[in-house]
């Protein structure tokens, strides 16, 4: 499977792919999660990696459309770590656990040409419908690099199919980027910034009609603060719809800022232990992003974050741009983006414990889950200074729309991973429960 630093915060350092739908029905995928017993050590890479990911301005924009609806269950992987769905390419269809990622557009898997591969491949011989569709292209990471084929064929997720559609074939990685039973990414972005140039999965579904509504949503599981476990159910990602039994209340929906490329929105404030903290206008541009683990955040903004938390300190070396706090710490961030004040779970914000070796301290310390990005990622304008991750998704229900563009956020159901938690109390089974909704 792939390294916590690359699936985690940097899938691809390219701009997404912008939309243009059409109409369909709804599927709901269960998601599965995968665990890291070694998180903490990992974190450098991971923000290596999605600065990479960011580094690239977004080119422009497209249109949308609308279909039909599935659940589809997801797996949780390596404990928050990245969220996966399983993926048929080719005829007869060969299986994969995917990576899903809206901080990207491309869809790419490992063939049985990659030697580097360790994971499940895509025999490209053995599909009668596979072709190649373009030229190698290779795709760098903060962590990395693949090179692969443009290639087409029929791809099927969560019971829908598109029979030409366009992904890499990946041919050779860096040694580590894959290992496990992870086999690729599959890009939610727009259109805009495929590195491929390619139209996404899901936005090709929705211009081929086939989703009752131009959205899909994400309800993502909590296993942080469980024992290491390699793979649990993760959650749910419903495309062409939402899922009723999985939030309450109404969706919150927020329109997009600036051209479709990444999922962007403003974050309007933040609060940490009751106190305000000031957010610039010229750095509250966000990406929406189920591909990170973290939440980035600018220089500033991160320093003031930190500073409300009795013992916090900066790490140096390798472990730069993050922070860490005491353990027993139970830390309170609210984020709004223009709208309701969504509180993250204390647990969420406690990453795991940083070795003595970081950082000196008579008192255990922990990361904390908002990591100092830098002043700016990437140049021009529309380049977010903020990466929304899993640290803050998984305490909402998420909504993706393309049309009219925006994203909606909404409470949890009752019972749900995100019900109140505390960084220092004991960990109790996770009482979600994975469904699927026709």
């Amino acid at each position: 499977m792939f390294s916590l630093p690359l699936v985690a915060i940097a899938l691809l350092p390219f701009a997404l792919a912008a939309p243009q739908p059409a109409d369909a029905g709804v599927i709901h995928v269960p998601i599965v999660r995968r665990s890291q017993p070694n998180r903490v050590a990992n974190l450098p890479k991971v923000i290596e990696a999605l600065r990479n990911k960011y580094g690239i301005q977004p080119g422009n924009a497209t249109n949308l459309k609308r279909g039909n609806t599935a659940a589809i269950p997801i797996t949780d992987e390596q404990n928050d770590l990245s969220y996966s769905g399983v993926v048929s390419i080719g005829t007869p269809p060969q299986t994969f656990n995917i990576i899903l990622d809206t901080g990207s557009s491309d869809l790419w898997v490992a063939t049985s040409a990659c030697a580097s591969c360790a994971s499940t491949e895509f025999t490209t011989s053995k599909s009668s419908t596979y072709q190649v569709s373009g030229p190698s292209i290779p795709i760098t990471y903060g962590s990395g690099s693949v090179n692969g084929i443009t290639s087409q064929d029929t791809v099927s997720f969560g019971g829908f199919t598109i029979t030409k559609q366009e992904f890499l074939a990946v041919t050779s990685t860096t040694t580590g980027l894959i290992d496990g039973d992870l086999s690729g990414i599959m890009g939610l972005g727009f259109t805009s910034i495929s590195a491929l140039g390619t139209t996404p999965f899901w936005e090709a579904l929705y211009n081929a009609s086939q989703l009752a509504e131009p959205l899909f949503s994400f309800y993502l599981e909590r296993y942080i603060d469980q024992s290491v476990m390699n793979t649990a159910p993760g959650g749910m990602l419903t495309l062409g719809g939402t899922n009723s039994s999985l939030y309450q209340g109404s969706i919150e929906y927020l329109s997009l800022t600036g051209p479709q490329s990444y999922w962007l929105l403003n974050v309007n404030s933040v609060s940490v232990q009751g106190k305000s903290i000031s957010v610039p206008s010229s750095s509250a541009l966000a990406a929406i992003d189920t591909g990170t683990t973290l939440i980035a955040a600018p220089s500033s903004v991160t320093a003031n974050i930190y500073a409300q938390i009795p013992g916090s300190v900066a790490l140096t070396g390798e472990y730069a741009g993050l922070y860490a706090f005491p353990c027993t710490a139970n830390v309170a961030v609210t984020m709004s983006f223009g709208g309701t004040d969504w509180a993250i779970n204390p647990l969420d914000m406690n990453v795991g414990v940083v070795p003595t070796s970081v950082v000196a301290s008579t008192t255990q310390m922990c990361a904390g889950g908002i990591f100092d990005v830098g002043s700016s990622i990437g140049s021009g304008s529309n380049v977010p200074t903020w990466i929304i991750g899993d640290t803050f998704l998984k305490n909402v229900y998420t909504v993706f729309r393309a049309n009219p563009a925006a994203v909606g956020f909404a409470q949890l159901a009752s019972g749900s991973s995100s019900s109140t938690g505390s960084s220092t109390g004991t960990s109790s089974s996770n009482p979600a429960k994975v469904t699927t909704v026709t």
